[in-house]
């Protein structure tokens, strides 16, 4: 992780330098405010404010802020985008097509080589742990939380991303001889039910 050091303030306007100059400065600013506030506190003015820049000029670039911080961080998944489409469907088969949804894509040699990286760095560092727990509090576990619309939807949707989380270390990282080298279906079959059963029972 990029040690976290304030740049410079620069004055705002058009940047100086070019477009790789002012796309470089909002990264390495991005990288400053989601390090010192975690991802729920870094706003994008506060990031175009560290940068020198309009906050526009960071939306021009980035997007969202998910987009901007999925950049910074290198994440292999985009919950914020996929999971819109994973909650459109019958109810009774949510928990299987999250399961499906995440093995599938860590299938890709590339998700799977970012993700690991990530999880790894994610685990009991102090300054990566709350950036990812504040990603995945609101751009996943909100989204499913929201979707449920029961008062203990928050611990339930926590309850789904522990049990996807534990399942990708398990697979991935420690790699389990059996669970690594199950497929997809199989696992899908097995894991499906539990997570349907946090969602729904």
């Amino acid at each position: 992780m990029p040690e976290f050091v304030v740049p410079t303030p620069r004055r705002r306007g058009r940047p100086k330098g070019g477009e790789s100059d002012a796309q470089d400065r909002i990264v390495s600013a991005a990288v400053d405010e989601f390090g010192e506030l975690g991802y729920d506190g870094a706003t994008m003015r506060g990031i175009a404010a560290r940068a020198g820049v309009d906050a526009a000029l960071v939306h021009h670039y980035f997007g969202t802020k998910a987009d901007l911080f999925t950049q910074v961080v290198g994440a292999p998944m985009r919950p914020d985008l996929d999971i819109p489409q994973l909650l459109e469907g019958p109810d009774d088969e949510l928990g299987e097509r999250i399961v499906r949804y995440v093995l599938e894509a860590w299938e890709h040699p590339d998700v799977r080589t970012r993700g690991i990286t990530l999880l790894r760095a994610g685990i009991g560092n102090r300054l990566t742990t709350p950036l990812l727990a504040g990603f995945l509090r609101r751009e996943l576990i909100g989204r499913i939380a929201r979707r449920l619309q029961v008062p203990d939807a928050a611990l339930r949707a926590s309850l789904v991303a522990s049990q996807i989380a534990g399942l990708l270390i398990a697979r991935h990282v420690l790699q389990l001889p059996a669970l690594a080298s199950a497929d997809v279906d199989e696992i899908v079959r097995r894991v499906g039910p539990a997570v349907q059963a946090y969602l729904t029972s």
